[in-house]
């Protein structure tokens, strides 16, 4: 899961907060107290904003609240095949990161 920032290379799903509304791909206006499930196995896109995405992706999307979109996004997930597993890199452990982390 993500609230902040883009997702990382390799992603199929995260939770963000709600942007206020997103304008060329960015978020713009701060962001709202929902979050939103984007999911790019589903053909969402995340530089688009929710009013620009098909009635199907803004069920998917939501809002909810955290709780809510936390065992929506699981549920969500579960959907869809794992990821392969793959060994971090030698320098991303140098740096200090593990692989779930996505900064």
């Amino acid at each position: 899961m993500n609230d902040q920032g883009p997702p990382g290379p390799g992603w199929t799903v995260v939770l963000r907060r709600q942007p206020v509304r997103i304008v060329a791909g960015r978020a713009e206006g701060g962001y709202t107290d929902e979050f939103e499930i984007i999911c790019c196995d589903c053909g969402d896109d995340p530089g688009l904003d929710y009013r620009e995405v098909s009635p199907a992706l803004q069920r998917i999307r939501g809002p909810y609240p955290i709780a809510w979109g936390i065992t929506a996004y699981v549920q969500h997930a579960r959907r869809h095949p794992s990821p392969r597993v793959r060994r971090p890199h030698a320098e991303a452990i140098g740096r200090g990161l593990t692989p779930v982390d996505r900064r």
